[in-house]
């Protein structure tokens, strides 16, 4: 009689055990799936219809990741991200159709007038200033209670080679972009350690931006040959960095200013 009731004790004990072990594998099933859910990245394009913007949309829309995708002269339809129109020389911004939560805020705007400096007008100054650092500032304080409410948010921006690196007629874009990298290094010092502030300094890159330098075959072999690397950039040489720096394996990197340039910066061959 003893032995029996050891037996069936043993078997309703090994049925409830077998049934807990579903019960976790289950539990352990949904948990995994909820964790995929909450690692895809809201990340927001400034400018993301040419040029290193659209070539950002291009890798970072996947799976891993929401894009959202503004644009102003060049309207786009893609089921697999979501587009806006903005102009960030607006006083208002409309960002309705934001997700509460935004992990990623890259901005695109910019320009290249290469002048010399007798021939620009203080209110060009102005004007690539409002375009370059305001627009950015402005977008920044819109969206910042999204940013603050993701765990590990990242924010990317863009100066160039000619800062840190003088050339002649460039001392329009110099100067917005120059207050673009003491921007850069003021924000991140200020949202340590929770939000992330990085740029990347880029030399000469082919895109709408610099069609008038690079109208010709010629123009486009004497600008490779200036590189120490013998070309000039492509889109996605910047944006496969723009991806990096939105990524948790740029999470010990804030305030940078990071040059993808040929080797411009640095190498004199």
């Amino acid at each position: 009689m003893l032995i029996s009731n050891v037996i069936t004790l043993l078997y309703k004990k090994y049925k409830c055990l077998k049934l807990l072990c579903i019960h976790i594998q289950t539990f352990q099933g949904v948990v995994g799936y909820l964790r995929k859910r909450k690692m895809k990245k809201n990340i927001l394009i400034i400018g993301g219809s040419s040029g290193i913007g659209k070539a950002t949309v291009s890798i970072l829309t996947n799976p891993k990741n929401q894009v959202f995708s503004t644009y102003f002269n060049n309207p786009e339809s893609n089921p697999d991200y979501d587009s806006f129109k903005l102009n960030v020389l607006d006083t208002d911004y409309d960002f309705s159709v934001l997700p509460e939560v935004l992990d990623g805020l890259v901005y695109c705007p910019g320009s290249i007038n290469l002048k010399p400096f007798g021939r620009i007008k203080p209110e060009d100054f102005l004007a690539d200033y409002n375009l370059q650092v305001l627009g950015f500032v402005k977008v920044l304080q819109a969206v910042m209670p999204r940013l603050k409410k993701s765990e590990s948010p990242s924010v990317v921006l863009f100066s160039t080679v000619a800062v840190q690196t003088g050339f002649p007629f460039h001392s329009l874009v110099s100067s917005s972009k120059g207050a673009i990298e003491g921007l850069v290094k003021s924000l991140a010092a200020e949202f340590a350690p929770h939000i992330r502030f990085n740029a990347i300094a880029p030399s000469l890159t082919h895109t709408n931006l610099s069609a008038n330098i690079l109208n010709t075959p010629e123009k486009i072999a004497a600008n490779d040959a200036r590189h120490p690397l013998k070309r000039i950039g492509q889109p996605e040489d910047i944006a496969e960095m723009v991806s990096f720096l939105l990524s948790e394996k740029a999470s010990w990197m804030t305030g940078q200013i990071i040059h993808i340039d040929g080797g411009l910066s640095t190498l004199r061959v």
